[in-house]
């Protein structure tokens, strides 16, 4: 009998010991938002790893090619985080960019000289504005806390890169998406329409699911523009 006792007790040990690891696990299943915006981020990562490739290529503009170098390197660090998470949380990533993002990589091998440095900042302007957003947007609406952490720590790089490309574009006579005191697009400005990395400037779902708020390299937004600071 003390030996079947001892069993029982084993037992139950082995239960609640199971008990709060299953807890754990299912605790750490992201959402959606957390999901699509993974995602989100990774296709932006491939794409500008390309992107800034094709800077230093084809720049006619040292900043150009300065600042492609800089977002290749950033962008690739950025994405092995991305990974490490993604494998961590079984999120599957995608193997490319999206559609809109191909098309724009598309448009700048086509293109040379001053009128790549003006399609490669235009492009790099609006797809910086939308991934500030939708990272502002995994912040305030992401679950898993691993995933906040990440938004929280790439959303100073995506400022500061914006900001250099204000700077870039202002010295190129290249038009910047004019915003209010507020953060918020300007009447007349062109902040809350300012196609993808795609040029396309259409509405794909936001991590999360909504069509407001887009995923980086997504579609249109209301929520603040970045500063111009």
């Amino acid at each position: 009998m003390l030996g079947i006792k001892r069993l029982g007790l084993l037992a139950a040990l082995v239960l609640v010991g199971v008990a709060p690891a299953a807890a754990a696990q299912a605790a750490a299943q992201p959402s959606t938002q957390d999901t699509q915006y993974l995602q989100a981020v990774h296709q932006v990562n491939l794409f500008e790893i390309t992107a800034g490739d094709l800077a230093q290529q084809k720049g006619q503009n040292q900043g150009v090619k300065d600042l492609g170098a800089m977002f290749k390197t950033d962008h690739t660090q950025l994405d092995q985080t991305v990974q490490q998470l993604a494998s961590q949380l079984n999120v599957q990533l995608p193997n490319e960019p999206s559609a809109d993002q191909q098309a724009v990589i598309t448009k700048l091998n086509n293109a040379s000289g001053e009128q790549f440095d003006k399609e490669w900042v235009t492009a790099q302007l609006a797809g910086h504005v939308q991934a500030i957003q939708a990272t502002q947007t995994e912040i305030s609406q992401g679950s898993e806390q691993s995933v906040v952490q990440l938004a929280q720590t790439a959303l100073p790089t995506l400022q500061a890169h914006y900001d250099e490309l204000v700077q870039l574009a202002n010295q190129l006579g290249i038009p910047v998406p004019q915003t209010s005191a507020s953060g918020t697009p300007s009447p007349g400005g062109t902040g809350t329409e300012s196609p993808v990395p795609g040029g396309t400037g259409t509405e794909s779902p936001a991590p999360g699911g909504g069509t407001e708020s887009p995923a980086p390299g997504g579609g249109t937004t209301e929520t603040p523009a970045p500063s111009e600071s």
